[in-house]
């Protein structure tokens, strides 16, 4: 007899999900599975639901109908750092986190993984604002989580710290592998980072793609998963660049 293996049990799993505010729908009968380890960018218009829907998988929001599992431990980073100015960097790092003999020990590690454990004594406001992201970014890493998710973290950055921040993302996601979404407007963005790419549209999921490790490589290939994506999204070709 031939039996074939069950299908793994996705790190993320979303049935007919619903959300409201008021009488206008956000998400209307969303169906999403995310597999574990899955580098995944959530594309879609203002007011589509990107980060409604990340509120909800961070534990944020409940008022739903519908099915929602996380399977594993989440954090969080937000497009602000959100670092409290009278907290040196480490202890930033380690925020909410249980208190212990080697609590700097674990802001240490998690800094030198963003690259900056040379800063660790630091006051939030001397930081750059690229160095206030990775801070932020370490103080999610600290949690050791097995889903990250990112809310549109580099919108406020110049574009050269923003390619720093995206090859800072791809080393660490090939170290660790933690199920990532990765809330963003940008389509390029979501080409340089994610291993698939989801658009959100009239609360549901409109497109879906995969995307190639050779995308980075092949410029014509690049470009038509890139103009498709933009077609998803509803974006004319009077509104592209």
């Amino acid at each position: 007899m031939n039996r074939t293996a069950p299908p793994p049990t996705p790190a993320i799993a979303l049935r007919a999900i619903n959300k409201s505010y008021g009488q206008a729908p956000v998400l209307a009968g969303l169906d999403l599975d995310i597999a574990a380890g899955q580098v995944v960018a959530l594309l879609g218009r203002s007011g589509s639901g990107k980060s409604t829907l990340l509120r909800l998988l961070a534990g944020l929001d409940h008022a739903i109908t519908g099915s929602l599992t996380v399977n594993g431990s989440v954090s969080v980073a937000f497009q602000e750092p959100r670092l409290l100015p009278w907290r040196r960097v480490w202890r930033n790092v380690v925020l909410g986190l249980d208190r212990c003999d080697d609590t700097r020990a674990n802001a240490l590690t998690a800094l030198e993984q963003v690259e900056l454990a040379d800063l660790a004594d630091r006051w939030p406001l001397t930081l750059s604002g690229g160095q206030a992201q990775r801070v932020s970014l370490a103080r999610a890493l600290a949690r050791r989580p097995d889903v990250l998710l990112l809310d549109e973290p580099f919108g406020a950055l110049d574009a050269l710290t923003r390619a720093s921040m995206h090859a800072l993302l791809r080393r660490l996601f090939a170290e660790h592998r933690p199920t990532t979404l990765l809330v963003t407007h940008d389509v390029d963005e979501a080409l340089a980072i994610a291993d698939r790419v989801l658009v959100l549209r009239d609360g549901r999921v409109h497109g879906d793609h995969l995307v190639p490790a050779i995308t980075a490589h092949d410029p014509t290939r690049r470009q038509i998963l890139r103009t498709t994506i933009l077609d998803d999204l509803g974006v004319t070709p009077d509104e592209r660049d």
